[in-house]
């Protein structure tokens, strides 16, 4: 018993070894690639990773996984202090976040059935590198053939990038999977019939957020769904609108002029002002000489 005990302490204090060994030689090299080639270049290659931990990967995928969400946050609280605290979730590219596609896929080479990096990757990579998305993706089903989820994420990949049929082949496949949900057939069929759709839109979304924990995707999907609301609302404000100066000949110097025409309609209005308001809850803006309509520039609906 004792022998065994010491063997099995062995093998966690050589693991522990290893992964120390495997963060010193990343960040050994990460401070020379950065002063050569700022930040291309900072992180081992996934099989180099992996040859490194021997047969401590799960472990080493962890330290991979811990530095891919430490590097977005130390990214974003970088953005905010150099831009009075403001960051919104559905502008990513701002953040320059170059090395995330390599550190997701050195942490799933590590862990093939490391589903939490897969997801985390499919929300954020389409903003940084859409193809980066879709190889990651693949990888997750060709290690994990039978999880419908992955083929979820991909179809919804495919369908920010509007090809609209490779997406309902996706929601096809992982509709045949185990455990599937009978609405994998259904959004397979609305990919096809309607493309682009902001209602198949929204399915989609409440889908995604209904099988997901990550609050960094129920966040994303808020985002998205606000915006969907904005440009319905719009649709709305400019028929409003086209009718009113259809009707008198110049367009409303205000939306006191033209409250009476929101009865009926979905439009949140302000009981104080009688102006509309954005899924934010802040006022709609008139322009061009109130003849068109926009979002308030303090607005968290996407611009």
């Amino acid at each position: 018993m004792m022998k065994r005990d010491v063997s099995l302490v062995l093998i966690l204090l050589f693991a522990l070894g290893a992964v120390v060994l495997l963060g010193r030689s990343i960040d050994a090299r990460g401070q020379r690639a950065k002063t050569e080639y700022g930040e291309d270049q900072l992180y081992l290659s996934g099989p180099t990773a992996k040859r490194m931990t021997l047969a401590f990967n799960g472990l080493a995928a962890d330290w991979y996984w811990m530095r891919s969400l430490q590097y977005v946050g130390r990214k974003i609280v970088t953005y905010e202090d150099a831009h009075a605290g403001r960051f919104e979730m559905g502008d990513l590219s701002t953040l320059n976040l170059k090395l995330l596609p390599s550190l997701l896929q050195v942490t799933t080479t590590l862990d093939p059935q490391f589903s939490a990096a897969y997801e985390y990757g499919a929300v954020l990579l389409p903003e940084i590198n859409s193809e980066e998305a879709v190889s990651l993706l693949q990888k997750g089903i060709a290690a994990n053939p039978s999880s419908w989820r992955l083929y979820q994420h991909l179809g919804y990949i495919y369908w920010q990038r509007q090809e609209y049929e490779k997406a309902s082949e996706e929601y096809a496949a992982g509709a045949k999977q185990p455990g599937a949900p009978e609405w994998m057939t259904a959004m397979a069929a609305r990919m096809t019939a309607e493309h682009g759709s902001r209602d198949s839109a929204r399915e989609m979304y409440r889908h995604l957020s209904e099988v997901s924990g990550d609050a960094v995707i129920k966040q994303m999907v808020t985002y998205q769904v606000s915006r969907l609301d904005w440009l319905d609302d719009r649709d709305v404000l400019r028929q409003v609108l086209s009718d009113y100066r259809a009707q008198t000949g110049r367009c409303p110097a205000s939306w006191r002029d033209i409250s009476n025409r929101f009865r009926g309609t979905r439009l949140r209005i302000d009981s104080d002002t009688g102006a509309p308001v954005d899924p934010s809850e802040l006022p709609y803006r008139l322009s061009k000489d109130g003849c068109d309509v926009e979002l308030d520039s303090a607005s968290k609906v996407p611009h």
